[in-house]
């Protein structure tokens, strides 16, 4: 990979990770369309590792959030008068929630590699997922906060992110769309999507790192790696912040619409042989 296409991939990453348009989904199609093989361990670690970018993104926009409530969970630990604290609540909501998707991504990590790497079920995903977050934008009674989110919340809002592990319907996508279904705000929805993303993006990409490490240098490279993981971490800050702000005062009709003309393009490419499957 030369350092063009990684600025390249490192920007998609970056841009679409938050975004409930699926940021694998993008990934897979545009490393398709530059000639890799979307299968090949080298590339599927690669998609993961760079993922990490944005994980740093996300923590250093939500440091103050984060420092609040893992203050509040390590006091919890140790007195108990601390443990009806919101915050303290709210730790242990982000924790549980993020098991189920560490337990299905590991017990089904062969399909999700190769058998779902398939572009089809991109472009399925993306149609198919988007008439839920239809549903669950128009539905959204959006009365309950950030100080309200209970761990039935976030176990059902993380089993409901296993989904996301198809390319195509978006880890974000799955979480706002279940957070609103929940009664939650957008933009408590939208922050929890961010909260549940740091675990289950650094656990892939650590492991990816350590059982694909010679794949990548002899595959890919580490070099265009690091440029992309770079790239996605400056791009995803600024998505970030821009995505926090737009779902204060907008709907999520823009994203519906993007991922339902997305995989239309998809379809069609796919079904008149112009775009192989794998």
């Amino acid at each position: 990979m030369n350092i063009l296409e990684a600025i390249l991939l490192g920007a998609v990453e970056g841009l679409t990770e938050f975004l409930p348009i699926s940021s694998t989904g993008h990934l897979t199609v545009i490393e398709k369309l530059l000639g890799y093989e979307i299968d090949d361990p080298d590339i599927t670690a690669f998609t993961a590792i760079i993922q990490v970018g944005a994980v740093l993104a996300t923590l250093i926009f939500l440091r103050h959030d984060i420092r609040r409530i893992l203050g509040a969970f390590f006091a919890g630990l140790t007195r108990q008068d601390r443990r009806g604290e919101p915050d303290y609540r709210f730790a242990w909501a982000i924790l549980l929630g993020s098991l189920p998707l560490g337990i299905v991504g590991l017990a089904f990590k062969d399909t999700i590699e190769t058998t779902l790497r398939n572009l089809w079920f991109v472009a399925g995903a993306l149609i198919l997922w988007s008439f839920v977050m239809l549903l669950a934008d128009r539905t959204a009674t959006q009365e309950r906060g950030e100080r309200d989110v209970t761990r039935t919340d976030t176990i059902i809002i993380g089993l409901t992110q296993c989904l996301a592990l198809i390319p195509g319907v978006s880890r974000s996508g799955a979480t706002m769309s279940a957070g609103l279904l929940r009664g939650l705000d957008r933009v408590t929805a939208t922050k929890l999507a961010f909260f549940l993303s740091i675990p289950a993006l650094t656990g892939a990409g650590a492991l990816q790192t350590v059982t694909k490490y010679d794949e990548i240098a002899s595959g890919v490279g580490w070099g265009p790696t690091i440029t992309a993981t770079v790239v996605s971490f400056v791009v995803g800050y600024a998505a970030v912040a821009w995505l926090l702000r737009f779902v204060a005062g907008h709907t999520y009709t823009v994203f519906i619409v993007y991922r339902l003309v997305l995989g239309s393009v998809l379809v069609v490419l796919l079904g008149t042989g112009a775009l192989a499957a794998t």
